[in-house]
C-alpha cells in the first residue's frame, strides 16, 4: 500500500499532482515542464475552481497546483478552502462524474492507493500575485505553501516535494512580506468596516451608506477614519484603491 505524504519514498513513489489553471496554455506549460521532473506525476487538470475541487475529491492526488484567479465561478482561495477540507469518505460520496471517475477510483485500489483512504490533498498556490491580502487569505484557506511563476523549474519541483509531504514552501518575495507583516502587523477590518468599504466602493455618499447600512451617519465617519488609519491612506479614493489592490473587496 502507497505510504502516506508524510512517509513518502521519492525513489519509488510519485508525487501525484493536479494541476488547476484557467489558461489552457499555461496548464499545457506546467504538465510539460512537470514531465520532465522525476517522481512527480501529474494526474489531471482542471480549469476552474469547482472542477478542482471535484477532481481532488476523485482523484485524490497528493499536490494540487492551485492558481488563484480562475476566471468565472469560485476563485483559487476557495478552491482552496474546499480542497483543505475534504476527508477521505469524501471520494465516495462524489458520484456526479460518472463511469470515468469509477473507473479512475477502482485502479487506485487496484494498485493499493485507495482514494478513501486518502487524507486531504496539499495545495500549493502558483500565482503572480504577491500582495498581502493574497498570501493571507490563501494561508488562511489552508495552502501548504505559496510560490509565485517567475520562480525557476527546479524550485517548482522541490516546492511540490515539499508540499506532497506537507511541508511549507514560500517564494523569497512571499517569505520576506510574511515576515514583515510578523514584524509589523497591520490591524485587519473588522465586518462593519468591510461593509462600509463595499459601499464606499459603489460610490455612495456618507449619507447613503448610512441609510443602506441603518447606522447614523455619525458612525459611518468614525468607521472611515478608522478604514483609513488601518490602510494607510486619507481619502475615499485612496481607500478603494488600497482594498481592491489586497483583495478587500468581492
Amino acid at each position: 500500500m502507497t505510504p502516506p505524504a508524510g512517509d513518502r519514498d521519492p525513489a519509488h513513489t510519485p508525487v501525484r499532482v493536479l494541476l488547476c489553471d484557467d489558461h489552457a496554455v499555461v496548464r499545457a506549460g506546467l504538465l510539460a515542464l512537470l514531465s520532465s521532473a522525476p517522481g512527480i506525476e501529474v494526474i489531471g487538470e482542471a480549469g476552474d475552481g469547482e472542477e478542482a475541487v471535484a477532481l481532488a475529491a476523485a482523484l485524490r492526488p497528493d499536490v494540487v497546483l492551485m492558481d488563484l484567479q480562475l476566471g468565472s465561478g469560485i476563485d483559487g482561495i476557495e478552491a482552496t478552502r474546499r480542497i483543505a477540507g475534504l476527508t477521505g469518505q469524501d471520494a465516495d460520496r462524489d458520484a456526479e462524474h460518472g463511469a470515468e471517475r469509477e473507473a479512475q477510483r477502482d485502479a487506485e485500489r487496484d494498485s493499493g492507493r485507495d482514494v478513501a483512504g486518502r487524507g486531504a490533498p496539499h495545495v500549493l498556490v502558483l500565482t503572480t500575485y504577491d500582495t498581502d491580502a493574497d498570501i493571507n487569505r490563501a494561508i488562511e484557506a489552508g495552502a501548504t505553501g505559496y510560490l509565485l511563476k517567475a520562480e525557476r523549474p527546479e524550485e517548482l519541483f522541490s516546492a511540490i516535494r515539499a508540499a506532497a509531504a506537507g511541508r511549507s514552501t514560500l517564494s523569497a518575495p512571499v517569505a520576506h512580506r510574511v515576515l514583515a507583516q510578523m514584524r509589523s502587523p497591520r490591524p485587519g477590518l473588522t465586518d462593519r468596516e468591510l461593509d462600509i468599504l463595499g459601499q464606499l466602493a459603489r460610490g455612495l455618499s456618507n449619507r447613503e451608506i448610512a441609510r443602506a447600512l441603518f447606522i447614523s451617519e455619525a458612525t459611518v465617519k468614525t468607521h472611515l477614519g478608522r478604514i483609513y488609519d488601518k490602510l494607510g491612506v486619507d481619502t475615499r479614493a485612496g481607500a478603494v484603491s488600497v482594498a481592491k489592490e489586497q483583495r478587500l473587496l468581492p
